[in-house]
């Protein structure tokens, strides 16, 4: 059995013995692969992870960047509580509407407010808002050092921050890389090393998504 193998398996497993979803999650990945979104959410282990991160936190308020499918929203917006609400952002219309289907479908569509545009555009509208408590980017990786930025106007002391695909199948040790996301992902690294209101640290994953990892942090 190849490495690869290995860690599907194990997710198989881990799924199997640990996430159970349920008729509204699986319809979510059926729903966005005919609709012909690309592959590239989170897998069914790390939605679990990130409604476990909501729960943990006791998170009233989530922002995400970047919602494809909605399949990330909607495990987030299930570990809410009743009066918990999702602000979540896509560039893409298409995604958007295929992301708002699902939502009305799982049943959390009231919890989750969809804003469509480029993020950049859309995040220094939301600076009148109370702070967010937990934040997931999950979005195109040349822009994270900004939407960190960006993201620190909206949070307090304690607000939880976990950014996706930070390690890229070990790329980011390519200085000289000429991918704009993995040149983001090392500014971004960058930008938080030493950061006076950011802690911080990486964990890589394996599994049926490959190689990879996360950025979580929490602000001072």
């Amino acid at each position: 059995m190849s490495e690869r193998e290995t860690w599907e398996k194990v997710d198989e497993y881990v799924i199997d013995r640990l996430v159970t979803e349920d008729g509204d999650m699986a319809s979510i990945n059926a729903l966005n692969e005919s609709e012909g979104l690309p592959s590239i959410g989170v897998s069914s282990t790390q939605g679990k992870m990130l409604y476990l991160y909501v729960k943990m936190k006791a998170a009233r308020r989530v922002l995400e960047i970047g919602t494809l499918g909605g399949y990330s929203s909607i495990w987030m917006a299930k570990a809410l509580p009743e009066n918990g609400t999702l602000t979540t952002l896509e560039f893409s219309p298409k995604h958007a509407e295929t992301a708002a289907v699902n939502m009305e479908n799982a049943g959390v569509k009231d919890k989750i407010s969809i804003h469509v545009g480029p993020a950049l555009e859309t995040l220094p509208a939301l600076q009148n808002e109370e702070p967010f408590d937990f934040v997931f980017i999950d979005a195109d990786k040349e822009n994270n050092p900004h939407y960190i930025d960006h993201v620190l106007r909206l949070s307090k002391s304690g607000t939880t921050i976990l950014v996706d695909n930070v390690i890229r199948n070990g790329e980011i040790l390519e200085e000289d890389s000429k991918s704009s996301s993995i040149q983001g992902i090392r500014r971004m690294f960058d930008l938080l090393h030493h950061h006076p209101r950011l802690e911080s640290t990486a964990f890589q994953t394996v599994g049926n998504k490959g190689y990879d990892g996360f950025l979580l942090a929490v602000v001072q």
